[in-house]
């Protein structure tokens, strides 16, 4: 009889791993356990698409309900796993059901950070995580309505840009200094503030949200200042934590995520991890974290052969992006540390241009506003360790993918031997 593998959450990391293992060569039954009451959909597109009416809930699966039975997919949702025996190999879930199991998978991926200020439990107050939610504030859109966003990260300046478009009054409220703070550079964070305003967005930086106030539901949001600002909807979008309770209690290796190899194996052979609420190994930058589709996806594919017995390590550049308006922002790599950014074209006019981010004159990450092209070419210099001065990375007269190609050329007539 063939071994059991159940995997814990029906998420991104969960839709390709389970897929991934029948093609890897898994012959034993496999279940996922998830807590919402629908199939894996899509996650981006909630605070764009999906908000704005322009997609509906079946267009966001990631795959239909067919797939699923061709490769013998069994789902449980709606159920929350409760805790992990190792030594028994058995989950139970919080209905006291035991399962066990012969592998394990992890996927539990981050939930919201919540706020504990006054008035936050009033009728209008959301977060923004899953399906749910966005039907939730769905019934607060209206033309006219005055929106409040607090917090100036991706999700909060993407929802603010389609509550925009479906005729509400935004202001986004963010406590530091400038929007995007911790993931861009200030000329990114300058470039969005700019666009949001052009767009009739109201965005003010350095204002703490100290409560909200109304009667039935929330009227007004009030700032440390002593500031206010009247709001029919909020939003509230501060970041979010990893979902390792479950790991931790069952005594796998956990920090910020889920600790896992190259591989998606945890400190126990028999249980791999993939996804949000993971951490581990990049080749560009050491044990990271990462909050993405295509990190999910990948790390799946390793986690889902190393189920098999097979060994496929998870080494791909992390990539991003988020679409706000008619501008479309591709990431590549991940900027911390660096010590030198130059841009590429003009960002004070128009809505095109890149942003490359060095450490020690090295090319770690870049931001590629509306230029599809330099994006698929940075992550090209940075995987592959190929160095351009500053000069070469600001000068449009030259294009990128040409200074790569002749690098490239350079370091091949470089190997060949004397």
């Amino acid at each position: 009889m063939h071994e059991t593998c159940i995997i814990i959450g029906a998420s991104h990391a969960a839709a390709q791993l389970a897929p991934s293992l029948r093609q890897e060569g898994w012959l034993g039954p496999i279940v996922v356990i998830g807590d919402e009451t629908c199939l894996p959909y899509h996650r981006p597109p909630l605070s764009k698409a999906y908000l704005s009416g322009e997609k509906s809930a079946h267009d966001l699966l990631i795959r239909g309900a067919d797939v699923y039975t061709r490769f013998g997919i069994e789902f449980r949702l709606g159920e929350r796993v409760e805790s992990i025996n190792r030594t028994r190999k058995t989950i139970t879930l919080r209905s006291g059901e035991e399962l066990a199991y012969g592998k394990l998978a992890i996927c539990t991926g981050t939930r919201v950070q919540t706020v504990s200020l006054p008035g936050s439990a009033l009728a209008g107050v959301h977060y923004l995580r899953d399906i749910e939610d966005i039907n939730r504030i769905k019934l607060g859109v209206r033309p006219e309505g005055r929106a409040v966003i607090v917090g100036g990260g991706y999700i909060g300046l993407e929802t603010a840009a389609v509550l925009n478009k479906l005729g509400m009054r935004v202001t986004v409220l963010e406590m530091a200094p400038r929007v995007l703070a911790r993931v861009t550079a200030q000329q990114v964070s300058e470039f969005f503030q700019r666009v949001h305003g052009e767009e009739g967005v109201d965005i003010r930086t350095s204002m703490a949200v100290s409560g909200f106030e109304g009667e039935a539901r929330v009227e007004r949001v009030v700032c440390a200042d002593g500031s206010h600002f009247p709001a029919d909807l909020v939003i509230i979008g501060v970041g979010v934590t990893p979902n390792v309770e479950l790991a931790t209690a069952a005594e796998l290796a956990t920090g910020n995520g889920i600790l896992v190899d190259a591989f998606a194996r945890t400190s126990d052979p028999d249980i791999v991890a993939a996804g949000d609420c993971t951490m581990h190994p990049s080749p560009f930058y050491g044990y990271i974290r990462l909050e993405s589709v295509p990190n999910a996806t990948e790390q799946a594919k390793s986690a889902a052969a190393t189920l098999c017995g097979k060994e496929k390590p998870y080494t791909a550049l992390p990539w991003f992006w988020s679409d706000q308006y008619d501008i479309k922002l591709q990431i590549a790599g991940l900027n911390e540390g660096y010590d030198q950014v130059v841009v590429r074209g003009n960002r004070s006019v128009g809505r095109s241009f890149s942003a490359f981010y060095l450490k020690m004159g090295k090319l770690v990450a870049a931001d590629c506003v509306n230029r599809p092209q330099e994006f698929m070419v940075s992550k090209n210099l940075i995987s592959e360790g190929i160095e351009l001065t500053p000069e070469q990375l600001a000068d449009e007269s030259i294009a990128l993918k040409v200074l790569l190609d002749g690098a490239r050329s350079d370091m091949s007539t470089c190997d060949v031997p004397n």
